[in-house]
């Protein structure tokens, strides 16, 4: 039986996703859904933002990745004393022939596919700035000039919550930059003896590169392409806007007399007593982008209500402030996300 290009296509996102998943799996134990995850901001085009104790994983996962996927790959240990130049690179004067001296652009490590911003929030925010524009235009400007970055470019930034002390915390608005934001949690008590038993022997994990070095950056941004031609219903959009619209506080909506959706608007008690700003539109292109990625691996070339529903907490629990209130509650953005998807069901068709 003959199969379209299509669903060729199709099929060969779901192996290469799984080879990939598997061979990373060989070095890293447990963290399924979390580099399940990572693996579907990277091919929406997206940034992810991981939290989590030291120790207990986050660079493995990072370096395994840019190994198996054969691309290029950086990491920046953020610092207090950091500067933009030390992320984007600088001008320096370089000898040439007959004596003569000029400016050369000498490129820093953001100059990678994949990068690794290990605790981010220990830089100033001027450093903190130059990476986000890394993120956000693919591109850096030093002295005066713009200089474009080799996609595919996927930014993979840490935060250590245990230690707040000398610290930036990221604001909102470039909260809002990282397309998911995920938190790396203990290990069970059996994967800990794995990680014991496999990481302190003389055997090293061999991961096998799923592309050729050389055809590694075309065809992941084929693959990216493929996922941007996911088809969309008009009621999926709906929901998706419905489902934004719901973290916004009430005080703050803004309903037009023509709006469709103002009888059925889903409503949650929490999102008025705890949030104080809901998600941006950034947040429905990524519910959008995540879920496209989710069919894929479905085998689908359509998005369904389910492939929203799993990626909105990832996709939206960083693009919430939260009260004080919700602070003195311990109500985290996750739960109030968990709640409005609940609520929002009653729209599905």
């Amino acid at each position: 039986m003959s199969t379209t290009p299509a669903a060729r296509a199709v099929i060969e996102f779901q192996e290469t996703f799984q080879r990939i998943r598997g061979e990373v799996a060989k070095a890293v134990v447990g963290h399924d859904e979390m580099i399940e995850n990572i693996l579907i901001a990277f091919f929406a085009g997206g940034h992810v933002l991981i939290e989590g104790v030291p120790g207990t994983g986050k660079t493995l996962i990072v370096r395994s990745l840019a190994e198996v996927l054969n691309l290029s790959f950086n990491r920046i240990q953020f610092t207090v004393d950091l500067m933009p130049a030390d992320i984007t690179g600088t001008r320096m004067i370089m000898d040439r022939e007959e004596g003569r001296r000029e400016f050369v652009f000498v490129e820093g490590p953001v100059f990678a596919h994949i990068l690794l911003a290990d605790e981010v929030n220990r830089s100033t925010p001027k450093t903190q700035a130059a990476l986000l524009e890394a993120m956000a235009e693919l591109q850096v400007t030093v002295a005066g000039t713009t200089y474009r970055l080799p996609p595919p470019f996927f930014v993979l930034a840490t935060l250590n919550p245990i230690e707040m002390e000398g610290t930036y915390p990221l604001p909102e608005a470039q909260l809002d930059r990282f397309f998911f934001k995920v938190r790396l949690t203990y290990p069970t008590h059996q994967e800990i003896q794995r990680i014991i038993s496999t990481t302190t022997t003389t055997a090293v994990p061999d991961l096998a590169p799923v592309f050729e070095r050389v055809e590694a950056p075309e065809k992941v941004m084929a693959l990216r392409q493929l996922v941007r031609e996911v088809l969309v219903a008009p009621h999926l959009e709906e929901y998706v806007a419905a489902l934004i619209h719901a973290t916004i506080p009430a005080g703050a909506r803004y309903i037009s007399s023509s709006d469709t959706a103002r009888a059925t608007l889903p409503k949650d008690e929490y999102v008025d007593r705890y949030v104080g700003f809901g998600s941006s539109p950034r947040g429905g292109q990524t519910l959008m982008l995540g879920a496209k990625v989710v069919a894929l691996l479905d085998g689908r070339a359509n998005v369904s209500y389910d492939d929203i529903d799993r990626v909105v907490v990832p996709a939206l629990n960083h693009r919430l402030v939260l009260n004080f209130a919700a602070e003195a509650e311990n109500i985290d953005p996750a739960t109030i996300v968990t709640r409005v998807v609940q609520s929002a069901r009653k729209l599905r068709r």
